[in-house]
């Protein structure tokens, strides 16, 4: 229900903002500019979805051979302890654990390909377990929330468009993005554990919160000692011998357990097939309503209103030139990016806005994007509290990246 009213809200806020501009400023482009909007976006969504085919079906063939040869199952159990009090609904030992750890570990290691296979695996298993198959489970919303939180520990590709903008230190924004991507994680679970009512207050999940601050730690203190061509040699490389050593893994399991290896990849693929011809339709819907929105100029109204109100109240206006990423990072990745390289350009790589923007953009996900993937592939159409937990999760990370990049940069 709230993902169709904010659907709705696009078109129409769009509609009477181009009406105005249209009937007021004169300016006979923007209907125009609208419609055209709507087709390159349906277009989008189309490709997105045959690009994801190739991925599905590799991925999640590979986690059936890693479900019949016991692997998902052994992750279940080792991480049961902490997700029977995150997901208190899902049955102890469930192999959905397996699956929800398999895409959370993509997403810290900024592996989209990968996570996004395992994280609509993750979803289907979530659906069998789901008692209104119309409606989210809190099982489903706290995952959703995990992965629009955007915790990344290795944003590689935000260094490499720095380093191709002529940043005098592509890595100057990598320890600020793992601090500000942390903490919209932690009010993301924070966030949903209320709605949900979990205690958060107990020694597992405080243990394991402490264990991943660690964790963050040391991965900023390693990189640190880097200059910026070995890390980005050592982050890809590591990124990608952990993802050949799982799928290596997943076979020598089924291999040990007898099992028909190839057959199996074979009856996963097939799901991967289904499974991306099934969010098409979810996925045009929510492109088309964004794509209508940017064509309007509502985005550089809401832009223009922030700037006027910080201004009204005497704050500094330097981190407004950078807020295009951040509002459209839940809306589009691919606009998102634009937007980052286009205040690169504009403002210059090593500007404040510059880098700001780069901190926007690894500190969250896409939100909406993944909402309509993720519950599109179930069928789920009442999505509960999913989009004002993943939303708060955002501007948790927003309000982060500002506070940090003026610490850093200011």
């Amino acid at each position: 229900m709230v993902l169709n009213w904010i659907w709705v809200g696009f078109f129409i806020i769009a509609f009477v903002i181009a009406l105005v501009k249209l009937i007021f400023w004169g300016d006979f482009d923007v209907f125009p500019a609208m419609m055209d909007s709507t087709f390159s976006s349906s277009k989008t969504a189309f490709e997105i979805s045959l690009g994801l085919t190739g991925v599905l079906s590799l991925w999640l063939g590979i986690m059936k051979i890693g479900e019949k040869g016991g692997v998902v199952n052994v992750l279940a159990k080792a991480l049961s302890p902490i997700f029977t009090k995150l997901f208190p609904d899902i049955p102890k030992g469930h192999p959905v654990t397996g699956s929800i750890f398999m895409n959370i570990a993509a997403n810290m290691l900024g592996l989209d390909n990968a996570a996004t296979p395992l994280g609509l695996k993750a979803m289907e298993q979530l659906q069998e377990l789901n008692q209104k198959k119309d409606t989210a489970s809190n099982p489903m919303i706290m995952f959703l929330v995990l992965n629009t939180s955007g915790l990344t520990l290795i944003p590689i590709s935000i260094l490499v468009y720095r380093a191709q903008m002529g940043a005098a230190q592509p890595t100057d924004i990598f320890i600020p993005i793992l601090l500000a991507t942390f903490f919209s994680t932690i009010a993301g679970i924070t966030i949903t554990s209320i709605f949900q009512k979990i205690n958060l207050f107990n020694r597992t999940i405080l243990l394991t919160l402490g264990g991943a601050a660690l964790v963050v730690a040391a991965v900023i203190w390693g990189f640190g000692q880097m200059d910026s061509i070995l890390m980005n040699k050592v982050s890809t490389s590591a990124a990608n011998i952990m993802l050949m050593l799982i799928i290596i893994a997943f076979i020598l399991a089924g291999v040990r357990k007898k099992i028909n290896v190839y057959d199996a990849f074979i009856e996963g693929a097939k799901e991967g097939f289904t499974t991306a011809v099934r969010i098409i339709p979810y996925l045009v819907a929510i492109l088309v309503g964004i794509g209508v929105f940017r064509a309007s100029g509502a985005m550089d109204m809401l832009i223009d209103g922030i700037k006027y109100g910080v201004e009204a109240c005497g704050g500094n206006t330097d981190f407004v030139g950078a807020l295009p990423t951040a509002l459209m990072k839940p809306l589009s990745g691919s606009g998102a990016r634009g937007m980052m390289v286009d205040a690169m350009t504009t403002y210059g790589a090593d500007s404040f806005v510059g880098r700001l923007s780069c901190i926007f953009q690894g500190s969250t996900d896409t939100t909406f994007y993944i909402l309509a993937v993720y519950f599109g592939s179930v069928g789920i159409v009442k999505t509960r509290h999913a989009v004002a937990c993943g939303l708060l999760a955002d501007l948790a990370g927003i309000i982060a990246a500002i506070a940090i990049a003026y610490l850093f940069f200011g």
